[in-house]
């Protein structure tokens, strides 16, 4: 076959033919366009390997005849209008079974139909078995081309709805083709929270070919993950939750399942896409590691105990270093206390950053009154920012103790969170201590505050000695304390 020809072909193939056969819109050109051109016969004829097939007629029962036999084959390729004005004195079509025989063919007038490759299809014809020497008036040629204008139209939606319904399945066996390749369990579901499609991994772990009513679920988890999905589809929040799941040897694993929306053009939600991923493993690690961290953390506080316990004995026969051990002894139960921030027991500890400081800084209480006093914003804490957040109070407390506000009766602290967005302000003021030294010696807790601040909390800090007592500013990292 001529490559041209078999382009051709292909190019008829794509605008589903079988689907148009006798279609309302162009059976009522091909009606308009007998009626327009005052003809008895009117054609939409689409022009194949071996026929020319009829999509919509006017005045005739075939829906096709032979290909060799077509007027159309010869008009779709002419360019423009064809008028055949006598088809007995047309070299071309004066044998034709058609003109000597029934219908007997004495006018013929087809407008080419062409692809918008600029390919010819076929014609949009009438037929007279009356001759017409004059043709077409204007009217009538103008008229058939602009019916012909409307069936390519007609043609042209139908070409690409099935390109668009074929590349939507094509995108959803390769959605499915994903979906069932990933290890993690994906589903769907409608609007009103209706499960519509779970993945081959589903399957393969539960056993079950669906699950729409839940029945793999852990029968103490179900009540509150049913719930959970009621509230996504009231309010289209994100679901997510923990949960066990019934695999198909009977083993209720945990899993952590996540859904979201998917919303139109108007924000209304449109459809839902989830997943659960198998957790087991790691949970089951996680408790281990807890039990673990909960022992360790144990031993750490007993070794804290003895630590000071053998401080305290040695000091008692050694009074001359007494500051120093009293000082060294308040060092660990500082550390203590930071640590049960770090690994803090069930509702011993708070996870605020002023839960924390109150905490601190209740030895310094006076009767029931707090020497140290807090204001300003508060936010949660993570464990790792607790440990330098507890040694750089602790540190600035106690120096206040011995040689700053809280060494006076009278003297007292006030410290102001500020939350400044990216950073917090801590703002550690002194009043009511002796005058602070012009000069201060660069010691220890001095070097522990910097490496506390800038190293672990991403920040910075700065000390003045003012009149009326210390003033020390502390800006840290929002996240680093929160993270």
């Amino acid at each position: 076959m001529d490559p041209e020809e078999e382009e051709r072909l292909r190019i008829l193939r794509a605008y589903g033919l079988d689907s148009l056969q006798d279609d309302p819109e162009l059976s009522a050109i091909a009606t308009f366009a007998a009626k327009l051109c005052e003809a008895p016969v009117a054609l939409v004829s689409l022009v194949e390997e071996e026929r020319q097939r009829f999509l919509a007629r006017e005045g005739l029962d075939q829906r096709d005849t032979p290909r060799d036999v077509s007027f159309c084959t010869h008009a779709m390729m002419h360019g423009g209008l064809m008028q055949v004005r006598d088809p007995r004195s047309d070299p071309r079509f004066a044998r034709n079974p058609y003109v000597i025989g029934e219908p007997f063919v004495r006018f013929y007038a087809g407008q080419p139909l062409l692809s918008e490759e600029g390919i010819a299809l076929g014609a949009l014809c009438i037929i007279d078995t009356h001759e017409r020497p004059d043709g077409l008036t204007e009217m009538q040629r103008d008229g058939l081309s602009i019916l012909a204008q409307a069936v390519m139209r007609r043609l042209r939606s139908r070409r690409h709805s099935i390109a668009a319904r074929r590349e939507h399945a094509e995108r959803e066996t390769y959605l499915r083709t994903l979906a069932d390749s990933i290890p993690a369990i994906a589903w769907s579901a409608d609007p009103a929270g209706n499960f519509d499609y779970f993945n081959q991994r589903m399957v393969e772990f539960t056993g079950e070919p669906e699950d729409t009513n839940g029945g793999s679920f852990h029968p103490e988890d179900w009540k509150r993950a049913s719930a959970a999905w009621r509230h996504s589809l009231a309010t289209g929040e994100t679901y997510e939750i923990e949960h066990r799941l019934r695999r198909h040897d009977g083993e209720y694993r945990w899993m952590i399942s996540r859904a979201v929306p998917v919303r139109d053009a108007d924000g209304k939600i449109v459809r839902w896409f989830g997943t659960a991923v198998d957790i087991h493993d790691l949970y089951a690690a996680s408790e281990s590691r807890d039990l673990l961290a909960k022992e360790l953390s144990h031993r750490i506080k007993n070794i804290f105990a003895v630590v000071s316990g053998l401080i305290s004995l040695s000091v008692r026969n050694r009074p001359d270093v007494k500051g120093f051990g009293d000082e060294l002894i308040g060092t660990i139960r500082a550390l203590g206390r930071a640590h049960d921030y770090v690994r803090p027991a069930q509702g011993k500890r708070s996870g605020t950053l002023n839960g924390m400081l109150k905490d601190l800084f209740g030895p310094y209480r006076k009767e029931s009154c707090p020497r140290i006093s807090i204001h300003g914003d508060d936010l949660a804490i993570a464990p790792r920012s607790a440990t330098p957040l507890a040694l750089v109070f602790h540190e600035l407390a106690t120096n206040s103790a011995k040689y700053g506000a809280l060494s006076s009766e009278e003297g007292t602290v006030e410290l102001t969170v500020t939350d400044q967005g990216e950073t917090m302000l801590l703002r550690w003021v002194e009043r009511g201590g002796p005058p602070p030294k012009a000069k201060v010696k660069e010691g220890f807790g001095s070097r522990l505050v910097e490496m506390s601040v800038t190293g672990q909390l991403d920040g910075w800090w700065e000390r003045r000695f003012e009149p009326a007592g210390l003033v020390c500013d502390l800006t840290v990292s929002r996240a680093a304390i929160s993270r």
